[in-house]
């Protein structure tokens, strides 16, 4: 079942003459989107940006990093982040910035299903096997972890026409880690 947010334009960064873009064309430019940006936080507060491929399926974004990358290392401080895609033309597309909070995915049956969606996302070019809770990279021996994001506010940005369009979502369940580090467990929806 796909999530519909409420939806609105904000009039105050958008033309007098724009429209709100509506959640099924601001969920096409996720799905087809073939780069994004991740901004995370590093410990001491600082950002950390860099590009990713990532795919969005069932009402998320999945990103994989390797354990030793420094995106996965600011994740288990901080979970929130933002991604970013859209294109770099000023009068025509769309940009759009997903934010929400990163939670590790360790469920082998999801993960075959992402493995999968990947697989046919990037015509064979991305190829993961699953492997202890993580991916594998096909002949790998190093876990690449995965992680959902489900988006607690999506922005898009139209170009031609300005506009800014916030599409808001009921909070998801928050995750933590247990102190082993390693387990997730929810912990109650604090909005």
């Amino acid at each position: 079942m796909q999530q519909q947010p409420v939806t609105d334009l904000d009039t105050r960064f958008s033309q007098p003459n724009a429209v709100a873009t509506d959640w099924a064309e601001t969920r096409r430019a996720l799905e087809a989107a073939q780069l994004f940006w991740i901004a995370t936080a590093r410990a001491d507060g600082r950002p950390h940006v860099t590009p990713l491929v990532a795919v969005w399926f069932d009402d998320a974004i999945y990103f994989a990093t390797g354990a030793g990358e420094q995106k996965a290392v600011n994740l288990k401080a901080n979970q929130n982040v933002a991604l970013t895609t859209g294109c770099s033309e000023w009068e025509r597309g769309l940009d759009v910035v997903v934010e929400g909070q990163a939670v590790q995915v360790i469920d082998e049956t999801v993960l075959q299903q992402l493995a999968q969606a990947w697989a046919e996302k990037w015509d064979g070019r991305w190829r993961y096997e699953v492997h202890e809770r993580s991916f594998r990279e096909q002949g790998g021996s190093s876990p690449v972890l995965v992680f959902e994001v489900k988006p607690a506010k999506v922005f898009a940005f139209a170009r031609g026409t300005f506009g800014q369009t916030r599409h808001r979502f009921s909070v998801p369940e928050r995750s933590r880690r247990r102190p082993s580090g390693d387990t997730l467990i929810a912990a109650p929806n604090r909005q």
